[in-house]
């Protein structure tokens, strides 16, 4: 495949950066011998002071990517025991979460499987402080599974306005919290729910061609993106493989080792590696549309790359793949490094470019899921949807 040069530069970053974010990013000089993990998240409190401005917020909001970028946060700081990550993290919840349980912004009636993946790092606080207020909180969010929509099978909706789909994604914003949750207030029991999301993901999204999952599915096929004969989306979209290798090295983390279906997941883990890395670019990345590498217009894709990386790496490191696939890892590190990595001199804040800022399915303006689509979303850099899986990725290469 050809070589791709990033040409996405940190002012792509300054320019949509709001002024207080400039305004700190003037007066701070970061020291570059440090691990890229504790790089990238000190950039990111250069680039946003306080956390609900993650992702350039104009406004704090309870959202899925304010919970990944700082879920990696936590992991940083159990690992240097930094109370500034600490306090970073825990600023933001405590702007939402309330004594007896409810979350300010949390609108339940939605039933948008992406507002649970922030209650993960519900548990880290409440294992922290002991503060009652984050285990209810995690409460609401659990109660919110009780009814959320379903399809015919069993599968979460991905949302409530987009009936009878299961998306790749929802299974990064479901199943960890859901099993973590079960694990340690639940019945095991119950964890045959959390399994059953992956067994019709395996059952219903696969592509016999490239052996990989599509990035949605729509059970009623009543959906343009939808295939009527399969119900699947048109194309792979590398962020959508990424949320969902995520989602079963983090679950295969938190399910007990002697688990039947563990060993399941385990061997379906080794299948999707396998074949992702059949789509490795000769630079260690990803292209955002996974399989049409050589066709014009693809691009290689940070948020991609960055997931896919740490999930690999992770599995290796947890022994549920073998060591040999840490060259994948590696090698998808130093694609990030070598093409996506820029560094400001007068700072050294490093930003992590090409990402894609965001691709759906349906909705209005429609999303078609054609390869056209997917390379029509605005590219830029320091998305927190590649940021926190960047920071991810390095820890497990540091371990």
């Amino acid at each position: 495949m050809r070589k791709f040069f990033s040409s996405v530069l940190l002012i792509a970053a300054a320019c949509t950066a709001p002024a207080s974010v400039m305004a700190a990013d003037s007066s701070s000089y970061l020291d570059n011998t440090q691990p890229w993990s504790v790089r990238m998240a000190e950039s990111e409190m250069v680039r946003f002071p306080e956390a609900w401005m993650i992702d350039w917020d104009e406004e704090p909001q309870w959202d899925y990517v304010h919970g990944l970028n700082l879920l990696a946060f936590s992991k940083l700081y159990e690992k240097t025991g930094d109370q500034k990550y600490f306090t970073y993290i825990k600023n933001y919840y405590d702007r939402f979460v309330n004594e007896d349980g409810t979350i300010n912004t949390y609108v339940r009636s939605k039933f948008n499987i992406d507002m649970i993946n922030p209650g993960k790092v519900l548990f880290f606080l409440y294992d922290e402080t002991g503060d009652e207020k984050y285990k209810l909180a995690a409460d609401t969010l659990r109660d919110q599974l009780n009814d959320h929509p379903r399809t015919s099978e069993g599968g979460f909706w991905h949302k409530k306005r987009y009936p009878s789909q299961m998306w790749l994604d929802g299974l990064y914003m479901g199943a960890p919290f859901y099993a973590e949750y079960i694990m340690r207030y639940g019945n095991p029991e119950e964890l045959n729910d959390v399994y059953k999301q992956f067994e019709l993901i395996e059952k219903h999204l696969y592509s016999d061609k490239t052996g990989l999952p599509r990035h949605g599915w729509d059970e009623s096929r009543d959906q343009k993106w939808s295939d009527k004969g399969t119900g699947l989306s048109a194309n792979h979209w590398s962020r959508a493989l990424g949320w969902y290798a995520m989602a079963i090295v983090d679950v295969l983390e938190i399910v007990p080792s002697q688990d039947e279906k563990r060993e399941w997941l385990v061997s379906r883990l080794q299948n999707f590696v396998d074949q992702a890395v059949k789509y490795q670019d000769e630079t260690g990345a990803w292209y955002q549309v996974t399989d049409l590498g050589d066709k014009k217009g693809n691009y290689l894709e940070g948020s991609g790359t960055a997931m896919l990386t740490y999930a690999i790496a992770k599995a290796v490191n947890m022994n549920v793949l073998p060591e040999s696939y840490m060259a994948y890892a590696r090698k998808g590190f130093a694609g990030m490094e070598d093409q996506m990595i820029s560094v400001d001199p007068a700072n050294n804040v490093i930003s992590l470019n090409n990402i894609c800022a965001v691709a759906g399915l349906g909705g209005n303006p429609y999303r078609d899921g054609s390869f056209d689509y997917y390379l029509s979303e605005p590219v830029r850099a320091n998305d927190a949807k590649g940021v926190g899986p960047f920071i991810l990725a390095a820890l497990e290469l540091e371990k």
